[in-house]
């Protein structure tokens, strides 16, 4: 059985035997919503690897207590897959970065492309970035994983190109490579990027910015990927290519 799993914000690791409070807005979801019960498994996470499995030892009005079985501090996985998700219209970018967590992505990156019709500017900004904080954030609970991605702040194509050297690689998703996703070797540590262009796709001058500053262009198939669909299918082949799935 898979033991649903809770947020924490616990830092350092219980010893077995021992018994931890969940209280505030999950422990009201986990006694009133999934209506977990005494004797049930049940785990956290703190977002920053530190996962914990026990059993509910005592119940609340909107919290619970759980005895702890096991604890473990898990290591990151390496290389980390950063999402560079290019802002799009409707919520076809959220859904990018919703299933992109649950599948691994390690960080995600909001991309003001040129031909992003969606636009984060002043409170946008700080509004945009806590949003997707919070999608990701239920995206890695609903996936179970111990680690929650960073969503950075949002930066421009001239930013992106400068951050090229931050990458081990950055992969750019363009149906015009001449390269396959599958034909591409990926590094072993550090950070693994993925561009995806918003719905009109990236510019010609776009593509060539990035692939001067190191960037590789590659392509994922014949056919051309919503902007919603492009980057999970691209996490999904490198996470076979990784070895991980």
């Amino acid at each position: 059985m898979v033991l649903p799993l809770f947020h924490t914000d616990i830092s350092a690791a219980p010893e077995v035997g021992s018994e931890v409070r969940l209280a505030g807005s999950e422990g009201k979801h986990a006694v009133t919503v999934r209506r977990m019960r005494v004797g049930e498994g049940v785990q956290l996470a703190n977002g920053s690897g530190l996962r914990i499995i026990g059993e509910v030892s005592a119940l609340e009005a909107n919290a619970l207590t759980l005895r702890v079985t096991a604890s473990e501090q898990e290591e990151p996985a390496s290389p980390a897959l950063v999402l560079v998700q290019a802002l799009a219209k409707g919520d076809r970018d959220e859904l990018a970065i919703q299933a992109a967590t649950e599948l691994g992505a390690s960080e995600v990156v909001p991309w003001q492309a040129e031909r992003s019709v969606s636009r984060w500017e002043g409170p946008k900004i700080a509004k945009g970035v806590d949003r997707w904080q919070i999608i990701v954030a239920e995206a890695a609970k609903q996936a179970l994983r111990a680690y929650t991605p960073l969503v950075a702040q949002p930066v421009s194509s001239k930013q992106l190109c400068s951050s090229v050297a931050s990458y081990s690689r950055l992969l750019v998703l363009d149906p015009t490579a001449a390269t396959a996703l599958s034909e591409i070797s990926l590094p072993t540590d550090g950070r693994l990027g993925i561009v995806v262009g918003p719905e009109g796709g990236i510019s010609d001058g776009e593509l060539a910015a990035l692939e001067s500053a190191g960037a590789v262009r590659v392509r994922l198939g014949s056919e051309i990927l919503r902007t919603s669909t492009a980057g999970v299918a691209a996490v999904a082949v490198i996470q076979s290519k990784l070895g991980r799935w």
